[in-house]
């Protein structure tokens, strides 16, 4: 017999899209998630990190995490442990612990943290715990769930945090003894071994996995790469947080999975599937798991065209698109034509001008310029300058007149 495990990271509340809120998506990809947890009959449920977007969430940010984690701990009969990532502030993620544990929720805000230990009566109790793991027994389920978790900290924050002496030892191998250390000790007797975790991982001589657009990048100059193999063969599945792209590294039999985003949250992620992960995990035996659609969510896309009408038409048969937009023209926009973009999409996020310039006219010889000329011929000068003899429209010339007076 074994238990049924959710894994979801990065979901970023509170994140927005330049100046788009993304607050109503996040909450029905939430409520989707919680659907799934009920539709599967999740033992458990696991968040690997980036809870929030910022140090300090706005508050309805903070409001949806609490809710959404109220609900997928189904007031105690599921524990749900989230840690915090690199995005997150570890004391915010730590403070309502005690609060938290009442409702059956672990909270791992920094590295190496030992969880106090407590019991939801008739549901499941932490029956051990000391720094960097928790054992886990469920009432209907008769072996424990040992896991090491291990929230974001940069080198120098974990290395202190797992108290190693050599200040010059690799991130690598401070981090693969004390997980080592760990499974040893506590690993031993049959029961379910996991990992969770939020750092940088690939395989050794592997292919380097492109961070997101906008995420606070963990990859810099290779220094914070954490290698999988160095992950103890007791642990049966690594549950990995920050990047967004769901996809697993290392072995078939011991499987270390990014869930990624629960949504695109940049444009570079424009056309990717989101998924949450459920796992069939069993004492002694590889962990199979499912990679299951999240569908909630508007859709982001990057397009070009080549005038004004045909982005319209585009635009008005894709209506709950987010768009960074591409025009392709010799002029630039004015603004009824900006406002006949906006007016009739709210989900464009950028409009970028691409303007073909004249390649006769486009001369890099030397231009003398008369600075006898006013402003406007001096700007009107520039421009012509700038972008191939091509001349400022109207828009242009009236703003400039603004500015001077």
């Amino acid at each position: 017999m074994g238990i049924k495990i959710l894994h979801t990271a990065d979901w970023h509340l509170g994140k927005r899209l330049d100046n788009f809120s993304r607050i109503d998506e996040q909450r029905e990809v939430l409520d989707e998630i919680c659907e799934i947890a009920e539709r599967e009959a999740v033992d458990m449920v696991l968040v690997a990190g980036d809870l929030f977007d910022t140090f300090n969430p706005p508050v309805e940010a903070v409001e949806l995490f609490y809710k959404t984690l109220k609900r997928l701990a189904k007031n105690g009969e599921r524990p749900v442990i989230a840690i915090a990532g690199n995005h997150d502030s570890p004391e915010r993620i730590d403070a309502p612990d005690p609060l938290a544990r009442e409702c059956g929720i672990i909270l791992i805000g920094l590295p190496n943290a030992e969880v106090t230990p407590f019991e939801i009566e008739n549901q499941f109790n932490v029956s051990k715990s000391t720094n960097g793991l928790l054992e886990l027994r469920l009432d209907r389920f008769k072996q424990p769930i040992r896991i090491l978790h291990t929230p974001y900290a940069n080198e120098i924050r974990l290395k202190r945090a797992l108290d190693t002496e050599d200040k010059s030892a690799a991130l690598n191998e401070v981090l693969g003894d004390s997980w080592q250390t760990l499974a040893d000790k506590y690993c031993k007797t049959k029961g379910i071994n996991l990992l969770i975790s939020h750092l940088y991982m690939m395989n050794r001589n592997g292919e380097i996995l492109e961070e997101p657009d906008g995420e606070k990048p963990l990859n810099i100059g290779n220094a914070d790469i954490v290698y999988s193999d160095i992950i103890p063969e007791q642990v049966q599945y690594t549950a990995l947080g920050h990047l967004h792209r769901a996809h697993q590294i290392g072995d078939e039999e011991r499987p270390v999975v990014y869930s990624g985003s629960p949504l695109s949250y940049s444009f570079s992620e424009a056309g990717q599937q989101k998924y949450v992960m459920v796992l069939d995990a069993e004492a002694g035996k590889p962990i199979s798991y499912q990679s299951i659609p999240l569908n909630k969510g508007r859709t982001l896309s990057r397009k070009k065209f080549y005038s004004t009408d045909e982005a319209i038409l585009w635009l008005q048969a894709n209506p709950y698109h987010l768009v960074e937009l591409t025009l392709v023209s010799d002029t630039f926009l004015n603004s009824d034509d900006m406002k006949r973009l906006y007016s009739g999409h709210d989900g464009i996020i950028t409009i970028i001008p691409q303007i073909i310039l004249d390649k006769e006219n486009n001369t890099t010889s030397k231009y003398q310029v008369n600075l006898e000329q006013d402003m406007k011929d001096l700007f009107k000068d520039y421009f012509k300058q700038r972008y191939g003899g091509q001349e400022p429209n109207d828009d242009l010339m009236n703003l400039l007149r603004e500015i001077i007076e």
